[in-house]
């Protein structure tokens, strides 16, 4: 089967994780997609791939030779995002010729290049698109399109290759997915994310990441008699908000800079609750952002001389960097099998996180390599077919290589 009827059909299930659940995973969705890849998996002649209790589903392709070669990972994640709809996903594929493309004619959505300049990058491609009402999900189900049909590649070449481990797990987008990931059981020497953005992207740096839960404690009373006496758990909340640095917010960062970003607001005048999430490639510049909540807060509650507002604080991940470059021999052969394929290179940081991230600190080196999808977690979001091909073979080289073994 080829990389894009393989996505079609894995775009078809709905997979969005849930932040408020506390099962795992998250939404039992994500398991039906999870036994369905595990048949598919067993189909190519793969007879130890499962799926745990947990969601998390594992397969090792044996290595065919009796040279020592690396144990190389493949990871991709099975979730999508909870920032828009995930269902139903009606797609198609369009030829683009440079000029707006009518993702949904009755409500008047249309993709252009004004708002999305990297559709400049792809006139003469084959776009998948959705009619502009739900996410596409390539956000990662392209990574594990990718993951499947390069093995299946490597298995019809009976090129030479090592061990190739492969996982896919739930909950990603809600900064989860590696949570129960098991490493030993894994059986890596090191492995790769599959969930990056354009062609080309290879990526070894990301955010330190951390959730900030505010939470605004009000006092109601009849607005008739509220005078002196009422504290408004809602505007309270929106003043808090605009006592951090209003220039920090990623509609006004990019590249390095780091923010604060306010998720979701939810309460009335007796209790207000207000999700951030915290981002900043620097530690230190990580811990200082983290810290002026705090500050934040004090200073509000010594204003109104109560604790009014309470700041819950947790870690999610942090910069891969540190440990990748300590390996970057695993960056070196990622680089050298996009030049023998014709694809040039493009280091970025990540401008959010992977499960590689994690894994990384848990003792497997993990970065990160492009998907070919754009505009994720968003009803705009799209992947040219011409990248999800190239980005296989790109799969089959770093498998194959023995320059790096």
């Amino acid at each position: 089967m080829n990389v894009s009827d393989r996505f079609l059909k894995y775009v078809a299930f709905p997979t969005m994780s849930c932040e408020e659940s506390e099962t795992v995973p998250s939404t039992d969705k994500q398991k039906v997609l999870g036994a369905y890849l595990v048949e598919e998996l067993l189909s190519l002649g793969i007879s130890n791939a499962r799926m745990d209790e947990l969601g998390y589903v594992y397969a090792k392709l044996p290595a065919n030779t009796d040279k020592k070669l690396p144990s190389i990972g493949l990871i991709a994640h099975m979730d999508t995002s909870p920032a828009a709809a995930d269902a139903p996903i009606k797609t198609k594929t369009v030829l683009y010729d440079g000029t707006p493309i009518i993702l949904n004619d009755e409500k008047g959505i249309e993709l252009n290049s004004v708002e999305y300049p990297s559709l400049n990058r792809y006139v003469g491609q084959h776009l998948i698109v959705t009619d502009g009402t739900t996410l596409l999900g390539a956000d990662d189900k392209a990574g594990i399109a990718e993951i499947v049909t390069a093995v299946e590649k490597l298995i019809a070449s009976g090129a030479e290759h090592g061990d190739v481990c492969i996982g896919f797990t739930p909950d990603e987008e809600i900064g989860r997915g590696a949570d129960k990931f098991d490493v030993a059981c894994f059986g890596a020497d090191y492995a790769y994310t599959i969930d990056g953005g354009g062609l080309g992207e290879l990526e070894y740096e990301n955010f330190n990441a951390a959730g900030v839960r505010v939470t605004v404690n009000g006092v109601s009373i009849h607005p008739g008699s509220a005078k002196h006496k009422m504290r408004n758990a809602v505007t309270m909340a929106m003043e808090f908000n605009a006592m951090l640095p209003a220039m920090d917010i990623p509609e006004l960062t990019e590249c390095y800079e780091g923010f604060h970003h306010l998720c979701d607001i939810n309460g009335d005048v007796e209790k207000t609750c207000m999700n951030y999430i915290v981002r900043d490639h620097s530690k230190e510049k990580f811990e200082a952002r983290k810290a002026y909540f705090v500050k934040a807060a004090e200073e509000f509650n010594y204003k109104y001389g109560k604790d009014f507002v309470t700041v819950e604080i947790k870690d999610s991940y942090y910069n891969m960097r540190e440990i990748i470059e300590q390996h970057k021999y695993t960056v070196e052969r990622a680089e050298a099998a996009m030049r023998r394929c014709g694809v040039n290179p493009e280091i970025i940081p990540i401008r959010g996180g992977t499960d590689g991230a994690r894994l990384s600190f848990e003792g497997l080196p993990c970065p990160n390599i492009c998907t070919g999808g754009e505009s994720f977690h968003s009803r705009f979001e799209y992947i040219p077919v011409e990248s999800m091909e190239k980005i296989v073979d790109i799969i089959v080289e770093i498998l194959t290589d023995k320059a790096l073994a």
